[in-house]
Formats: structure tokens, C-alpha cells, sequence
């Protein structure tokens, strides 16, 4: 089995910022997939949710934005070796403009495959 290298990321995005942000999205994702490593990279906006509904029925879409917005990345690697370079990189690249759609620092969670 190959374990791989993952970085789940969450954004907590400004409700007047979502278009800003998703236009991020796109520049980022176009640089990120070329980092030396990346495997794959998603990003995903939160619709639903399983509260308030029976186990086996569909999930329940979210009908008003509360304080923020969710978001989330899945960016897989070969190597942590490379994933610290990757990550300086985007550190580099979008911090700054990223810090001022958020409400909060992004969320980094790290670790292997299983």
C-alpha cells in the first residue's frame, strides 16, 4: 500500500466574499496541481447537511449563510518533502489576499493516507 501525503484545508469564508474567493479558487488550483509531488487537489463548498434529518434519506441542503461560508481543500502529495515546498509556495502566493475573504485563518490538517 502507498501512503500519501495529505493537507485537508477549511476556509471560512466572508459572506460578501464569495465570488472573490471562488475566483481565487480557480487561479490557485491552476498553480497548486503543478507543484513537484501533487497527486490530486480538490475543493469543495459546503450545501448540506445531515442534522435535523432521518439516517437514509438525502442530506438536507443549507438554505442561509449563518457567519461564514465553508470551503474546503483536499490536496494529496507523493512526499511530505514535497508538500513543504509546495505549501512555502502557496504561502508565498496567497496568504495575504486569502487572510482578507476569511473570518478566521484557514484550518491546515496533516497527515497520511490510510
Amino acid at each position: 500500500m502507498n501512503m500519501t501525503f495529505i493537507e485537508m484545508k477549511l476556509f471560512q469564508v466572508k459572506p460578501d466574499k464569495l465570488e472573490q474567493f471562488e475566483s481565487m479558487i480557480e487561479e490557485m488550483t491552476t498553480n497548486q496541481i503543478k507543484c513537484e509531488g501533487c497527486i490530486s487537489l480538490k475543493y469543495f463548498k459546503r450545501f448540506y447537511t445531515i442534522d435535523g434529518i432521518e439516517l437514509g434519506e438525502p442530506p438536507r441542503e443549507l438554505t442561509k449563510i449563518v457567519k461564514c461560508v465553508k470551503y474546503y481543500s483536499y490536496w494529496e502529495f507523493d512526499t511530505k518533502e514535497n508538500y513543504g515546498k509546495a505549501i512555502k509556495i502557496f504561502f508565498d502566493n496567497y496568504n495575504k489576499d486569502l487572510s482578507k475573504l476569511l473570518i478566521a485563518p484557514f484550518d491546515i490538517n496533516l497527515g497520511y493516507s490510510v
